[in-house]
């Protein structure tokens, strides 16, 4: 099928314009700065500090000479109490919810494309450009929007359908075109040292990725015990608590059945553990809250695509508005999806139309 978008060149989105490219200190956002630098933007090198870890300064250090290099100046801006209120702080309170969170949904709407964005701007940047492997594109009735990058294997448009239109049609994505290879053989062929060589983690914040632990060590009060019980009602055994487990785990329950069996449904109320088989994980649907239009829902296809977890296939679903909610019904059944997980919404080509974060299966 011929595709109903075109992906303009980087160059015509740059031009001569002044561009603050967020760098973390990884090879991604320092290949982005290099090439917008080679294409003849006025650029300048911007790095947020969240975390205070020593990590942090590293990258810091790192970047110093990295700019220093290529003749660019570099901002630094300590935006540690934001994130702690605008993402850790959300972040404990969905697990306390029952829910299962992804900081990325608070941390690119209300920091990288939030805090960060309103700095540059105060800057006198004019456009900013991080190095998620994302591309922009133009459709002739939806206008310019964002789309999968060409690495699907690597494609984070996912994490940034909740950041506000206006906010990311003023950024550029200088890596939607290239593959994660072809990023390190870029750097190498410059020669030019990553300040952080390894990988980012699943959650930044999170030691170890142990979101268990990092709870635990917050100092606050969490829910305790409770029983668990099969959907029949019958009981298996105690919980150490609702907060410890996400929808769908099946390892690390400590209960022993005939058949292996799931989390299907954490009731608050009475702080009943939900344990189901595999044939009670499936969903015909999902509604979605606190939703982001990228494009104007009455555009919207009555069939669109769908992605509830990073890197999943997408899958077809109906959609429909109720009140403030989307609600969509999945064409064939599917897992159940998680409350507090992102779904985001495309078109069959790959663009963004909106995203919002899952409230309940259906």
């Amino acid at each position: 099928m011929e595709s109903s978008f075109s992906y303009p060149e980087l160059m015509s989105l740059v031009g001569e314009r002044k561009i603050a490219v967020a760098v973390s200190g990884g090879a991604d956002s320092l290949l982005s700065m290099v090439l917008l630098k080679e294409f003849g933007a006025d650029v300048i090198a911007v790095h947020g500090c969240f975390l205070g870890s020593e990590k942090s300064k590293t990258a810091v250090a790192g970047l110093e000479v990295r700019c220093a290099e290529l003749g660019i100046d570099l901002h630094v801006f300590d935006f540690k109490a934001e994130f702690d209120k605008m993402v850790i702080d959300p972040f404990v309170k969905a697990y306390l919810d029952g829910n299962t969170p992804n900081p990325c949904a608070q941390c690119n709407p209300q920091i990288k494309f939030g805090v960060l964005y309103e700095a540059v701007r105060k800057l006198g940047a004019e456009l900013l450009s991080t190095g998620h492997y994302v591309r922009i594109a133009d459709h002739a009735e939806y206008g310019r929007m964002i789309a999968r990058g060409a690495e699907i294997g690597k494609d984070q448009s996912y994490f940034l359908s909740l950041v506000p239109k206006e906010k990311v049609l003023n950024a550029v994505f200088p890596l939607g075109n290239h593959s994660k290879s072809e990023t390190y053989s870029e750097l190498e062929r410059r020669g030019l040292r990553i300040p952080l060589p390894t990988e980012s983690q699943e959650i930044c914040f999170v030691p170890d990725d142990d979101y268990r632990q990092f709870l635990m060590e917050r100092n606050i009060k969490l829910p305790g015990p409770g029983n668990v019980v099969l959907s029949t009602g019958e009981k298996l055994g105690r919980h150490q608590g609702l907060w410890r487990y996400t929808h769908g785990q099946r390892k690390g329950l400590g209960i022993a059945w005939k058949e292996p069996i799931y989390v299907i449904e954490k009731d608050l109320e009475r702080n009943l553990l939900v344990l189901g088989t595999k044939e009670e994980l499936g969903a015909s649907g999902c509604v979605a809250e606190k939703v982001n239009f990228l494009v104007d829902f009455e555009k919207w296809p009555e069939t669109v695509h769908i992605q509830t977890r990073y890197r999943q296939r997408s899958m077809s679903a109906k959609v429909r508005l109720d009140g403030d909610n989307l609600v969509f019904e999945f064409v064939e059944q599917h897992s159940m999806p998680t409350p507090g997980q992102i779904v985001a919404a495309y078109t069959e080509d790959g663009a963004v139309l909106g995203g919002g974060i899952i409230r309940n299966a259906l």
